[in-house]
């Protein structure tokens, strides 16, 4: 009798954990920081303007929760970038005769976003998505002796400096991969503008024609991940 008890006292105890164990399965959730840098091809969609785009630096800094049972990873994070664009202008030869020529303009911009990471090949590829809201700072002309030089938009030509006073906040979304194992990844990124960067400019005036701009940056940079 006493032997039958004791069975099934084992018995009852290995069913009892098997079942806890599958029931509360836990998940260790780890947090990593990264540190990031490389290069931006900076962009605007527009009708309106003939542009070139042109290259910049970007740096940045995220925190990702890296979740083992679920079939993508999380991040939060900061980007800032200064980029390079040249819109076609016109030189006055003799208040008559318009040259073209290309003006050099640049933009700071803020990022902050949230991706989604996709666990393609696990513990090495990942496809990013997710959306971000940007500040950016004023489309600067490079070069001061190009402010009087003339943008013509329509028939309507005015000065080049006015280009400058665009849309400064703004909603993107962003898609791409990142490679890499576990303390060195690299990144390419593709960042569209939802919003109208140009909009602003339709509160001025300065053509019959109202204003329609999309930003659209690639970012190539490499990760160091803690």
């Amino acid at each position: 009798m006493k032997k039958t008890n004791y069975l099934l006292l084992v018995a009852f105890s290995v069913i009892f954990v098997t079942l806890s164990h599958g029931q509360h399965r836990r998940y260790t959730i780890k947090n990593g920081f990264a540190l990031g840098g490389g290069i931006t091809q900076f962009d605007i969609l527009t009708d309106q303007l003939e542009t070139t785009s042109g290259n910049g630096w970007i740096i940045s800094a995220s925190t990702t929760a890296d979740i083992p049972h679920k079939w993508y990873n999380i991040s939060f994070g900061m980007q800032l970038s200064e980029n390079n664009i040249e819109i076609s202008g016109l030189r006055s030869a003799d208040g008559v005769v318009f040259i073209s020529e290309q003006l050099e303009y640049k933009v700071f911009t803020a990022q902050l976003a949230m991706l989604l990471h996709v666990k393609a090949v696990k513990n090495l590829i990942t496809l990013d998505v997710g959306p971000m809201i940007q500040y950016n700072g004023k489309l600067e002309l490079q070069d001061d002796n190009q402010e009087n030089l003339f943008v013509d938009v329509d028939n309507s030509p005015f000065a080049a400096a006015e280009l400058e006073d665009i849309s400064q906040f703004n909603v993107n979304g962003a898609v791409g991969a990142t490679l890499g194992l576990r303390f060195l990844k690299l990144r390419a990124q593709y960042i569209y503008g939802f919003t109208n960067m140009l909009n602003k400019l339709n509160d001025k005036n300065l053509t019959d024609s109202n204003f329609k701009g999309n930003q659209s940056m690639l970012v190539f940079s490499a990760l160091i991940t803690f």
